[in-house]
């Protein structure tokens, strides 16, 4: 197990978000909390903090040199159950920066230290209460922008992930111990049943880790989101199919064309899917310094787009900057968007050379929903997810498991080949190597502290 500097001294921290609200919640960890916590609050009975039992709720104040500084609940949760597997109090005071912080300084002052980002989260991970996929989980969980992500990332803090991955580790650790006790005993030659059998459990382990792969591009989808970028001509409303889609008036619209002078970005989400909604300027020949600059940035967004809606005016024919446009979007996923539906035809669709095409009014705000469901056929190929399996988001997990299965096809490829068995053995306890780094088992001590300080403070 990891050696961490301070993991025995008692952290505390302010758990809940800053700015005013109903509570705030100080979370106080390690082998001193109950006796700080005896030192700072003075309960309406006579059970202090250290003869409570564990998971019971109490009532008093936290005081400082006899002085009240707060009315508030205070919950005990002893070991091994609580979250860092530490003595562990949770004082609720009033929602405020002015109090929390003076409740926190409070019990600072009697010999706690400021946890650092992500602490208490480590010491639980440090404590075998979760592993590392479980932990970076939880900080899933609190970044998560949709509802979809939040049951993704529930499931993997339940451990359905770690179990997959556990169970994969178990078979082929079974695959290396035989490999190495043929090779701590030459005399003992592996028979073709028994090489058979081998290289059977390496290929299916191999395809077991593709399948929770195969997943994974959708899962970084739902936790990161999906680039989508609106261009066209000026004045074409991209602007105004941006506020509609967002469903609030972000963008200015005015009936003056070349308003968006600027690269414009903005989050979203339909049926739980999280988009990046970017409108771009629409001047295609700049006059001076900024709108040269905006161009610039409007190409930029279009080539880092995953999506892009080409939008053009229904009650004007086809002009040469649409076909510009047209013309540079040939190699890009792209939904026409023809708005202003609700205005007399005059555009001939018969010209528009790509697929997906949908008429919309931004104005009327017609059509919306049929594009709203075009955008998401164009991010899951048609296809329905189930939110609730098992999906890799991680990116760290995928670059490990892509290395085990590589690992993996290695050691098939010398089987295939009658190579000596111990390179085989090497190859596949690189590939269980891989699998530890995704729980924890085996990581960098640097790339620890590397995750856990992406935590906010107090969790």
């Amino acid at each position: 197990m990891y050696q961490f500097k301070g993991v025995e001294d008692t952290i505390a921290a302010i758990a809940t978000p800053a700015g005013c609200g109903g509570i705030a919640i100080v979370r106080v960890s390690g082998q001193d909390a109950f006796s700080i916590a005896d030192r700072v609050f003075r309960p309406k009975g006579s059970v202090k903090p250290s003869q409570a039992k564990g998971f019971t709720v109490h009532y008093g104040w936290v005081v400082s040199n006899e002085e009240i500084i707060d009315e508030v609940l205070l919950t005990v949760m002893r070991p091994p159950k609580s979250y860092t597997g530490q003595d562990v109090v949770e004082i609720s005071c009033h929602g405020g920066a002015a109090v929390a912080h003076a409740v926190l300084d409070t019990i600072l002052n009697v010999g706690a230290r400021l946890a650092e980002p992500g602490e208490f989260t480590k010491r639980a991970f440090l404590n075998g209460r979760m592993d590392l996929a479980q932990a970076e989980a939880v900080l899933d969980i609190i970044r998560a922008k949709t509802e979809a992500f939040v049951r993704v990332s529930q499931n993997q803090l339940k451990g359905e992930l770690s179990i997959q991955i556990e169970d994969i580790r178990q078979s082929l650790m079974k695959v290396y111990t035989t490999l190495e006790a043929f090779i701590n005993f030459p005399e003992d030659d592996i028979d073709a049943q028994t090489s058979e059998d081998i290289y059977k459990r390496i290929e299916e382990q191999s395809k077991r880790i593709e399948k929770l792969l195969a997943n994974s591009s959708n899962g970084q989808l739902l936790k990161e989101g999906i680039r989508v970028v609106l261009c066209g001509k000026p004045n074409v409303g991209k602007s105004s199919l941006l506020n509609v889609l967002l469903k609030q008036q972000r963008a200015i619209v005015t009936h003056i064309a070349g308003t968006t002078r600027d690269v414009l970005e903005e989050e979203a989400q339909i049926k739980g899917i999280p988009l990046q909604l970017i409108d771009t300027a629409g001047i295609l020949e700049p006059r001076d310094l900024i709108e040269r600059e905006a161009v610039k940035r409007s190409h930029l967004s279009i080539e880092s787009a995953d999506l892009v809606l080409l939008v053009l005016d229904n009650s004007v024919p086809l002009e040469d900057q649409d076909r510009i446009l047209i013309e540079q979007l040939k190699d890009r996923p792209v939904i026409v968007v023809i708005n202003k539906c609700d205005l007399p035809i005059i555009l001939a669709t018969a010209q528009i050379p790509f697929v997906k095409v949908v008429k919309v009014s931004a104005l009327q705000q017609q059509g919306i929903g049929e594009l709203e469901e075009m955008i998401i056929k164009s991010v899951w190929q048609g296809e329905i997810f189930d939110t609730h399996s098992v999906f890799v988001t991680n990116l760290r997990h995928i670059q490990a498991l892509k290395q085990a299965v590589v690992e993996l096809q290695a050691a098939s490829g010398l089987m295939d080949e009658g190579l000596s068995i111990e390179f085989i053995s090497e190859h596949v306890k690189t590939a269980i190597n891989q699998l530890d780094a995704v729980l924890g088992r085996n990581i960098d001590e640097d790339l620890l502290e590397t995750i856990f300080s992406e935590f906010c403070i107090g969790k």
